[in-house]
């Protein structure tokens, strides 16, 4: 089995990475991060083994280069015009109505495995390849992040 053309692999991944990474950094980074992520792709993908999962290896570039995006958000100054107002829910800022602002302030592990699961649509078995854990752990992370997110939204 060898590895399909990188565009037949782009044009296979593109909606879900794009999806994925929309929800984890919200739609003013996602396409820059999405162009980072299939560069790097593309620059790995002679390397890549014929048998390896592609949504999964995809989608663990996009989280990394997510992540980076995040840090480097953190480190850019906001005009005091543009800080968002939000309410305090359990002494976490929550906007109200946002679930995915919610989201992001959950435990890295199970914000992860709630994106991969509902941004990205992505079957538990493959959630769990992605995050290198069990199908059950998966599932349980899964679990957990909707009863963060209940309790934060109530």
């Amino acid at each position: 089995m060898s590895l399909p053309p990188f565009q037949a692999f782009l044009d296979a991944q593109r909606e879900t990475v794009f999806r994925y990474l929309v929800a984890m950094i919200g739609p003013d980074d996602a396409e820059d991060v999405f162009q980072e992520t299939f560069i790097s792709a593309m620059r790995a993908y002679p390397r890549l083994k014929p048998d390896s999962n592609l949504r999964a290896w995809a989608l663990t570039i996009a989280n990394r280069k997510a992540i980076d995006a995040i840090r480097a958000r953190k480190r850019r100054a906001l005009p005091v015009e543009d800080v968002p107002e939000v309410a305090v829910n359990d002494g976490h800022p929550v906007e109200q109505g946002d679930v995915w602002t919610a989201a992001r302030d959950l435990p890295p592990s199970q914000r992860e495995a709630l994106l991969y699961r509902f941004a990205a649509d992505l079957p538990y078995s493959d959630v769990a390849a992605v995050l290198g854990t069990s199908e059950e752990a998966a599932r349980q992370r899964v679990s957990e992040g909707i009863r963060h997110l209940r309790k934060a939204m109530a």
